[in-house]
């Protein structure tokens, strides 16, 4: 009789569970049915199509290897002379967006680099006109309309084309051959200041950053023009005691002040500190205006908590993502950054992020900040090292955003659905209590699992990547050019487990 009533109380338990097991195992709706951008608001992603071009270069970089430079250390000269003077001369008059001297500058710039790298000649010049390039760039474009695609178009070309010039250069130069900090403009700034390993930080300077997990080569190759960075900090520097707080949104934890070393522990590929321009009509009237901009947000962050915003709604301040941060704290005092925002328009990369909460394809990305004329580039830091880490993980989520627009979906392993929510509830439970969790505030079980999913399958491509380049390395007597890494990465997908 016991042993009956036993039995029958170990079948109810299974029964129990087994049922609490398969409502658990109940899907989400889908976060993956991202519309189409409306015909009427369309925007087309940007591709370069020059792969014949990118091809020609490196042809002409291996043969001069081969070959040897005679001779060539007078050609760079005289090409760095004539890139110098063009862009004096545009720095001298007022263009429009489509001037013909843009093109050529583009055209100069590209063309100079292989003898510059191969002949390893004019590396500091070089890098110092890419810097002088860039500054008259961006001086020109303070009367263009940001909001023109012909606009975006001609500084993507130019300075994110640069850079990638000038990081091809990096990575096959010797060790050594250049800083890993490049200064760049010392806009002047009436707010409090502190000395941050050799460079001036000010109260309201805003730093943009590329993470080195692969959401982050997700978050600035996934828009319409492909970025290098993932992360946007903002600086706040204590009138009192001249130390920098850094105010960021991290998706584990919502908004909040950190130490300038808690800053820099976290692993960065790349930094660049941004600081907008004295001449603006807003800082003209009120000097103080960024550091009051930067006290808002440090007293937001430090005097109540601020979830991060999963659907990028740069429009709502109720959460913040990290753009947001800043962008947010500077409207208040009428200063509206991101002059120009980014757009997702690709089907296939829509549905992915959908998939990971996003709502808004229309939003504030860090890597926007670099165009936007009221913002100064005061330095940035790279190193060979982590450009390397960086160019591998931007050449696997390339080909896997490939994917995306083939068909292929942000999986999860479904038995373990059940299991997450578990955790989520109680990761619920810790942030009532202001703790933190596995799963982050505001992140559903099925988008854990998802992001776990993508996390894998990106490490996956990029070991065999990996792999791969160090043996183009040794066949070729150089590193692969990053038109090469996709290529490769291409490859690796497709091998099994890729």
């Amino acid at each position: 009789m016991e042993r009956g009533r036993a039995a029958r109380v170990v079948v109810t338990i299974i029964a129990v569970v087994a049922l609490v097991y398969l409502l658990l195992l109940i899907p989400e709706r889908s976060g993956q049915e991202a519309a189409a951008p409306s015909s009427s608001s369309a925007k087309q992603a940007f591709a370069w199509n020059q792969d014949a071009y990118w091809n020609a270069l490196e042809k002409q970089y291996a043969e001069l290897r081969k070959s040897g430079c005679k001779g060539v250390e007078d050609d760079v000269r005289a090409r760095l002379a004539g890139i110098k003077n063009l862009v004096a001369r545009i720095s001298a008059q007022r263009l429009a967006p489509d001037a013909p001297e843009f093109g050529e500058l583009e055209a100069r710039m590209f063309g100079t680099a292989p003898l510059v790298s191969a002949c390893n000649t004019g590396l500091a010049e070089y890098l110092a006109i890419a810097a002088e390039m860039r500054a008259a760039v961006k001086q020109q474009s303070e009367n263009w309309d940001m909001q023109s695609d012909t606009v975006r178009i001609t500084l993507y070309r130019l300075l994110y084309g640069s850079r990638g010039a000038v990081e091809e250069i990096m990575t096959q130069a010797p060790a050594g051959a250049f800083p890993a900090l490049t200064v760049g403009t010392d806009e002047p700034s009436a707010t409090p200041e502190a000395d941050v390993r050799n460079v001036r930080l000010h109260s309201g300077d805003i730093l943009v950053s590329r993470g080195g997990a692969p959401t982050s080569a997700l978050i600035a190759r996934g828009n319409d023009y492909p970025g290098n960075f993932s992360h946007i900090s903002f600086v706040y520097v204590d009138p009192a005691t001249k130390e920098a707080r850094i105010v960021e949104a991290h998706i584990e934890i919502g908004v909040v002040a950190s130490t300038v070393e808690q800053y820099l522990a976290d692993k960065k590929l790349r930094v660049m500190l941004l600081r907008p321009r004295a001449n603006l009509p807003q800082l003209q009237k009120d000097p103080m205006l960024p550091h009051k901009a930067a006290e808002y947000a440090y007293k937001r962050a430090t005097e109540g908590h601020v979830p991060y915003d999963f659907a990028m709604d740069y429009k709502d301040h109720a959460k913040l993502f990290c753009s947001e941060v800043a962008s947010e704290a500077y409207e208040r005092y009428g200063l509206h950054l991101w002059a120009g925002v980014s757009h997702i328009s690709s089907p296939g990369l829509r549905r992915w992020l959908s998939a990971f909460g996003v709502k808004h394809f229309e939003t504030q990305e860090p890597s926007d900040l670099e165009y936007d004329p009221q913002l100064v580039v005061v330095a940035e830091w790279r190193d060979p090292a982590t450009l390397k880490k960086d160019r591998l993980d931007n050449a696997v989520t390339e080909v896997m955003l490939e994917g995306a627009e083939k068909g292929d979906e942000i999986g999860y392993q479904r038995y373990l659905l059940p299991l997450a929510r578990i955790v989520k509830a109680y990761c619920m439970v810790l942030n009532r209590f202001g703790k933190v969790g596995p799963i982050p505030e505001g992140m559903s079980a099925t988008t854990a699992l998802r992001t776990d999913y993508y996390m894998k399958k990106h490490k996956a491509i990029e070991e065999r990547l990996a792999t791969q380049a160090e043996q183009f390395r040794k066949e070729h007597g150089y590193e692969a050019p990053y038109w090469e890494l996709v290529n490769l990465a291409r490859k690796a997908k497709e091998q099994p487990g890729g």
